[in-house]
């Protein structure tokens, strides 16, 4: 690559995790080449679209997350295992809008984000079947109960933070507790399938109206 094009590509990635940190993945494309200092052509030269754009700028990131699951996996105490991942993953749903949007809903075309959608269950489905099995958890919690309180406690994650640094960490604690077998109430309702979370998911991306 010529070097004033390798500069290009470095300016359009600045500029896009500044916007995506301020505004989310949805924002449009030309306030990042208007950010950047380049035209929209120079921008699709770099980037043919949004979720190339969005590889490019969060692949260390989501990278960085299954990684922390890899090391959550090999805990010899799973439910310690368990909550520090909670407490990587939250950290990095608090600090950055756009990857928040990536991680807490059903975005497509992303490479590195499937990998980590794909990931993050088998890393929580194979944490709380070793927590289960230690009687730790509550025998009728499955995966997808988690990854939807997850989901929806993590879309707050940004404005709990800027309200309170940290404060994220009490609701979650309070989910967290509520994972426990002692004290466990039968649940009212039979837990989502994999499809109707995914269905949810993709709502709290574009919701109706």
């Amino acid at each position: 690559m010529r070097r004033d094009a390798q500069r290009n590509r470095e300016l359009v990635l600045a500029a896009a995790r500044e916007v995506y940190a301020e505004q989310g993945v949805e924002a449009p494309l030309d306030v990042i080449a208007r950010r950047a200092g380049v035209g929209n052509a120079t921008l699709y030269r770099r980037f043919p679209d949004r979720a190339a754009l969005i590889e490019a700028v969060f692949h260390v990131t989501l990278a960085a997350v299954i990684d922390a699951g890899e090391e959550a996996r090999r805990a010899e105490d799973p439910w310690a295992g368990l909550n520090g991942y909670l407490d990587r993953v939250f950290t990095v749903l608090a600090a950055d809008r756009g990857a928040n949007d990536l991680m807490t809903t059903g975005i497509q075309g992303v490479p590195t984000l499937e990998k980590l959608h794909v990931h993050n269950a088998e890393t929580f489905a194979g944490l709380l079947d070793r927590c289960r099995d230690q009687g730790l958890v509550r025998a009728d919690v499955v995966t997808e109960d988690l990854l939807l309180a997850l989901a929806a406690l993590g879309r707050a994650a940004p404005a709990l933070e800027t309200a309170a640094p940290g404060s994220w960490r009490r609701p979650l604690a309070l989910l967290t507790d509520g994972l426990r077998a002692e004290g466990a109430h039968t649940l009212p309702t039979e837990p989502l399938t994999a499809d109707q979370l995914a269905s949810v998911l993709g709502e709290l991306n574009h919701p109706r109206g």
